[in-house]
């Protein structure tokens, strides 16, 4: 157990809830370490019995859950349900996707006695946020800086849009939960050309699920990271600002190396449009800065923990997890700034992202030329399970994973040079 300057209640455990298979998640090992290490019992949905979370020493107990996604709403609640009588105390809920975020805030009644949980008036916002149409909306209406977009209801406004738009253009799944039940792309994907869009399009449909965005080039472009938790009434917001060095893959995935650096104009803008919707709880929002026009723009809001939430710590010891907790049971959330310098890294990603990032020649001013303190997402010397765990899993499927990027990569400039 860590000594620190708060105190945390150690009769409410916490609960890792997950929907889906993504067993390979560093955000829901780093929760269990930040609370566990302050004595919190530790609960977790997982995949199997040998996940990565499944092994840490600070886990009192997993709940193999096996989900898809897919299954309806009454269902899913009904397991959690049944965790929540098995612990036997209320637990603070941690969701680790959008999934798992909104099928909480829609179902705050079924759940509420069972589970702590941050509560907001609106309980459709956390969808909304999650949806990339429901977040352009939101930001229109608030005047937040977001890319331009279109979101095409029928192949014939596909064919609209390619005949009138600048290229190039960026697709992606217009609801985070139809990635899993009929996915229009596999991700972020650039669109260099009409051909190109509507080549894809056929496979679409008659109602495509997709949103066409505006491409900020990224040598015209860095991205930025603000990670916040906000409590019930006045209180004022734990929040973090912080700039993306890498991430996997390239310029569009999950984040592989990060930095604190402190961006009072960024938090001022991200506390702001948090609090013209009323937002409660952890958020994890990535923003792009356009150095065209000087703007900072909102990409994504995700409205749970952040897989790279362990990159801010304030000097009080505070993360976005453990300000929940302590809000939750009723404890005084200490205050403190955000030490700079501090660095965030995903070692199984962090190699072939640094790889790529050195052929493109990308850089980021506002990175420190050098890193303090280094938090690393997988290995820990007081936990190493979920480490070895890890590799165990992840060098099959990491290899294949990068063969398929590869091949995609070559039929993609195999179609630019002989369309």
């Amino acid at each position: 157990m860590v000594k620190s300057a708060f105190a945390v209640d150690p009769a409410v455990p916490g609960l890792i809830v997950k929907i889906g298979n993504y067993p390979l998640h560093h955000g829901g090992v780093g929760a269990i370490r930040s609370l566990g290490r302050l004595g919190v019992p530790m609960y977790a949905v997982t995949e199997d019995r040998h996940t990565p979370a499944a092994a840490s020493r600070y886990l009192r107990g997993r709940f193999v859950w096996p989900t898809t996604g897919l299954e309806p709403a009454e269902r899913l609640v009904e397991g959690l349900v049944r965790i929540g009588r098995r612990i036997g105390r209320p637990a603070v809920l941690i969701p680790t996707d959008e999934e798992a975020a909104v099928l909480i805030a829609e179902h705050a009644a079924e759940l509420d006695g069972l589970f702590l949980f941050p509560r907001t008036d609106d309980p459709g916002l956390s969808r909304r946020l999650a949806s990339k149409q429901g977040l352009h909306e939101l930001c229109v209406r608030h005047g937040v800086p977001t890319p331009r977009a279109a979101f095409p209801d029928s192949p014939e406004e596909v064919e609209k849009f390619a005949a009138d738009a600048r290229f190039p253009v960026v697709a992606k799944n217009r609801e985070a939960f139809e990635r899993r039940r009929t996915p229009a792309v596999p991700g972020t994907t650039r669109i260099d050309d009409a051909e190109e869009l509507l080549a894809l399009a056929r496979g679409w449909g008659p109602k495509p699920g997709v949103i066409l965005q505006e491409y900020l080039p990224r040598e015209e472009a860095e991205d930025w990271i603000v990670h916040a938790y906000f409590g019930a009434g006045a209180t004022e917001p734990v929040l973090f600002t912080g700039v993306k060095v890498r991430s996997w893959p390239p310029h569009a995935g999950m984040t592989a190396c990060a930095y604190v650096v402190a961006n009072p104009e960024l938090a001022a803008m991200a506390r702001r449009f948090c609090a013209a919707i009323g937002f409660r709880g952890i958020a994890d929002l990535d923003w792009r800065f356009d150095r065209r026009d000087g703007r900072y723009k909102l990409l994504d809001f995700n409205p749970r923990m952040g897989a790279q939430f362990r990159l801010f710590e304030s000097e009080a010891g505070i993360d976005v997890v453990r300000a929940q907790h302590l809000d939750l049971t009723g404890r005084e959330i200490p205050r403190a700034g955000q030490p700079e310098g501090r660095r965030f890294v995903v070692e199984n990603i962090d190699l072939p992202a640094l790889l790529a990032y050195r052929r493109s020649g990308y850089t980021t001013p506002h990175a420190p030329a050098r890193a303090g303190r280094t938090e690393l997402a997988w290995l820990a010397a007081d936990d190493p399970g979920p480490f070895v765990t890890m590799l165990a899993r992840f060098v099959r499927p990491g290899a294949r994973h990068l063969m398929q990027m590869y091949r995609s990569r070559r039929r993609t400039a195999m179609r630019r040079e002989h369309p």
